[in-house]
């Protein structure tokens, strides 16, 4: 079955996309190129800029610029297309098979171009309470540029009364996920000759136990589950990413680091496995080398700190999204997004959005024109409520 777009989805679809806002590039070029848009419809924009400056959060009001009203929010940022192998330019829009292809389609500029295709609609539905688009950096790297703006809203910028974060769920209306902690772990050694063993500390060998420590915490999570059997996996996960250390295989290793996250079930204790992991070094491992070099030492920061999005059935975000997206159920993912963020400082929130999260992050990203499609029938239900008594 085909399903047609409008043309203004897919032109600024494809002008979205062809910026390339992989999370370590700036993503001020795609900014200009929206806040140019807006303002042709008498739309104001305002930045929120990191303190480097090259990057910045989009905030604009449809409607009366005051407080309440809804949020329309997603972030600019995508991951790397380094190493992958792509049938054709990631930067590019293209259709086959009744897909759209490009990095970012999915995840999550799709929702983005629906937000704005739709601005001239929004304005002529004359909304009564404020609609605001939101616009973030650095979500991909631990969701820390929404966090400014954030922290402005009720301050320099109106707070919603609810929110919609529109990260691909299928259309699904998503009032759940878990939250995530992420971690580098250092361990310092002392060199020595490799057929020396007990006249140093090996990094390497010292972070392989911290690792099979995170590895019987990981087992722990899995025995214990998940009491609501929401989520899929259907438990809190800890595992290790990334390890580098040492210089030569006749030496031991002066250092070692490894990355590390969890995603904890909403209801549970944020900091659990943190506090288990230190006192697990504390305890054994840090004295242990110490013994043999008092310079020796393990060394954990925070890199990331996620909330998770914590369920709040009949929440006026919930009541709408299911209103808009015409359903009934209210479902869970394990991945992380700014919302539990938004939920934090009291703006009731929800995720919706159209594309599949089984498509995010791999070569040859697409989203189908019928999730284009069903985002487009949202969002003219939004332009409707916002016109009816209900919306004012």
């Amino acid at each position: 079955m085909s399903h047609t777009i409008r043309p203004e989805t897919r032109a600024i679809l494809e002008r979205l996309i062809a910026f390339d806002t992989t999370s370590r590039n700036s993503n001020l070029a795609l900014l200009d190129y929206v806040a140019e848009y807006l303002a042709g419809f008498g739309v104001k924009a305002e930045l929120v800029f990191n303190d480097e400056r090259t990057k910045a959060n989009l905030f604009a009001t449809i409607g009366p610029t005051e407080a309440g009203g809804i949020a329309l929010s997603g972030h600019t940022d995508v991951v790397p297309v380094d190493d992958q192998a792509w049938s054709s330019d990631p930067w590019t829009l293209r259709e086959a098979d009744g897909r759209l292809y490009g990095r970012g389609t999915s995840d999550m500029k799709t929702f983005s171009a629906l937000a704005l295709a739709f601005v001239p609609d929004f304005l002529a539905a004359r909304p009564r309470r404020p609609l605001h688009l939101v616009l973030s950096h650095d979500e991909e790297v631990g969701c820390v540029g929404v966090r400014s703006l954030i922290a402005q809203l009720g301050q320099h910028l109106p707070k919603p009364a609810l929110c919609i974060v529109g990260e691909p769920t299928d259309m699904q209306v998503v009032n759940a996920h878990k939250g995530i902690r992420s971690f580098r772990t250092e361990v310092l050694g002392r060199e020595a000759h490799s057929s020396q063993t007990d006249k140093g500390v090996n990094a390497v060998m010292i972070a392989a136990e911290l690792i099979m420590k995170l590895k019987s915490l990981a087992d722990e999570m899995i025995a214990r589950g998940d009491p609501t059997g929401r989520f899929d996996p259907p438990y809190t996960t800890v595992q290790c990413a990334t390890i580098s250390g040492g210089t030569a295989l006749n030496i031991l290793a002066r250092r070692c680091s490894f990355q590390w996250e969890y995603r904890h079930l909403p209801g549970t204790d944020a900091d659990d496995i943190h506090r288990r992991f230190e006192a697990f070094v504390d305890s054994e491992m840090r004295p242990r080398i110490q013994s043999v070099a008092p310079e020796a030492d393990i060394i954990t920061q925070v890199r990331s700190r996620v909330p998770p999005l914590i369920p709040e059935t009949d929440s006026p975000a919930e009541t709408l999204a299911k209103h808009l997206a015409t359903q009934n159920d209210a479902a869970a993912v394990s991945y992380g997004t700014e919302a539990g963020l938004f939920q934090e400082v009291g703006i009731p929130t929800i995720i919706c959005g159209p594309g599949s999260i089984l498509q995010a992050h791999k070569p040859d990203e697409w989203i189908s024109l019928e999730q284009v499609a069903l985002g487009e029938a949202f969002m003219a239900r939004l332009c409707r409520y916002l016109s009816s008594a209900d919306g004012a």
